[in-house]
């Protein structure tokens, strides 16, 4: 298949630019859509054509495939690349887009909805062997069927949206008394955010680390994995800080996530990138959480540290090419930091959307920063709070903490609030700066236990 002439890019903000910046190195012209509260947006200004898909609601713009797939048509795109986060896990858009001759760049539709659907991921992982955290076998129907599951697992459970992620429907249940009203939220809460209020129960461990393996298959078979990310760093069991490689993971247990997340990618015949998650215990046992079937936000930390450009992997394979690297190809070097930098207050974590008055980017060695920030843009209270992502490199994770902590510092956006404040304050924790934190660290942080 002959490379792309034009990709859509079915985003916003920082990850379309990202897709755009990828897709210009490559010569591939671009088509940004944009709601119309995005029409000043930075991706809509560098992209090569642009198109209004609808008002600043999502669910009539960002999310709205029959005008997205117009967008495509009278701009004559032959792919769309959909980022992450609106309809990037959706298995009836990456259908949509096949059926009508528009090459969707992400893995197949099956693929998205048998991963998509945790539960049935759960079990495909078990029969193949692979290690799944201790929970319900598929979506529990009733509260009854929970407390059942519940009582053999042993308390504290989760209750878990079937459908989604990001830690919408999801509840932590510490006791039996707790259960019924957890169940019902956790159900609202996922008919609301996935349209499907499928649920299923697992075994909560109390300070586990988070632990995700990227990786990338092709149509001939082939699946490389690109070492892990640490993604413990959380808030409300939304992703904050991550870094790469783990300050804990031996080289032993890093050969072993890297062949089970590889065995688990072959085990479906998966295509484009994806990304294999782990509970990993106080002991360095490591159990299958899920596998997202996109990119993920915290991508660069893995290429910053592989050299590796996954996005531009992500065209290719999509246009037919093999991968571009076997597994012995792959090296990491040194370790990377990201910050997830969020248009919020950083006591009380409450939006803070608005117009940026002044912006500096950080720089210097070692830095990176993914943001469409610019002075004067607009940060609408109808999307996602994350505004921009500061990657810092090291030779050493000490290296790279501390150019993390000069960034943070040279970082300047007024006009709005962010939680830079928060971030000065972990690179600073003890705690943190040896290694050992879990994914209820930010919680205890924040309480200052």
């Amino acid at each position: 298949m002959a490379m792309f002439n034009k990709i859509l890019v079915a985003n916003r903000g920082e990850i379309a630019l990202r897709v755009i910046r990828a897709c210009k190195e490559l010569g591939i012209r671009t088509v940004a859509i944009y709601s119309e509260i995005d029409a000043r947006a930075l991706h809509v200004r560098v992209a090569d054509e642009r198109v209004c898909v609808g008002p600043a609601d999502n669910a009539l713009s960002y999310r709205n495939i029959p005008n997205i797939l117009s967008a495509a048509e009278i701009t004559g795109a032959d792919a769309i690349h959909p980022g992450y986060g609106f309809l990037a896990e959706n298995p009836h858009f990456a259908e949509v887009c096949e059926s009508v001759g528009l090459r969707f760049i992400g893995p197949r539709a099956e693929h998205i909805a048998m991963m998509g659907d945790k539960a049935k991921a759960r079990e495909v992982m078990r029969k193949k062997s692979i290690p799944v955290v201790a929970g319900s076998e598929g979506v529990v129907s009733s509260e009854q069927e929970a407390v059942r599951i519940a009582a053999t697992l042993g308390y504290p459970v989760m209750i878990k949206a079937a459908a989604g992620g990001g830690g919408r429907g999801l509840r932590v249940v510490n006791r039996e008394d707790e259960l019924t009203k957890s169940f019902q939220s956790a159900q609202a809460e996922a008919k609301a955010a996935f349209g499907d209020d499928s649920v299923y129960v697992e075994k909560y461990y109390i300070e586990p680390r988070h632990i995700e393996i990227q990786v990338m298959g092709d149509d001939k078979g082939r699946v490389v994995t690109f070492g892990e990310r640490d993604c413990s760093i959380q808030r409300r069991h939304q992703k904050l800080l991550e870094e790469s490689p783990s300050p804990v993971i031996e080289e032993p247990v890093r050969r072993e996530l890297s062949r089970v997340a590889t065995e688990a990618a072959r085990a479906v015949g998966y295509v484009n990138a994806g990304t294999v998650e782990f509970l990993l215990d106080k002991q360095s046992n490591f159990y299958f959480l899920e596998m997202n079937t996109r990119i993920q936000v915290e991508h660069p930390v893995t290429e910053v540290v592989t050299g590796i450009d996954l996005v531009k992997e992500q065209i290719l394979i999509a246009s037919g090419r093999p991968l571009s690297y076997r597994q012995h190809d792959i090296r990491l070097r040194g370790c990377a930091i990201e910050c997830r930098i969020n248009a919020e207050c950083p006591e009380t974590f409450t939006p803070s959307p608005g117009t940026v008055t002044d912006y500096v980017a950080p720089g210097g060695p070692g830095i990176r920063v993914d943001s469409a920030l610019y002075p004067g843009c607009v940060v609408p209270p109808h999307y996602d709070s994350l505004v921009s992502k500061i990657i810092a490199f090291g030779d050493t994770r000490e290296e790279a903490i501390a150019r993390m902590q000069r960034a943070l510092e040279e970082c300047w956006i007024e006009g709005i609030k962010t939680n830079i404040p928060l971030h000065r304050r972990i690179l600073k924790d003890p705690a943190f700066l040896k290694g050992r934190y879990s994914t209820n660290f930010l919680e205890k942080f924040i309480a200052g236990e």
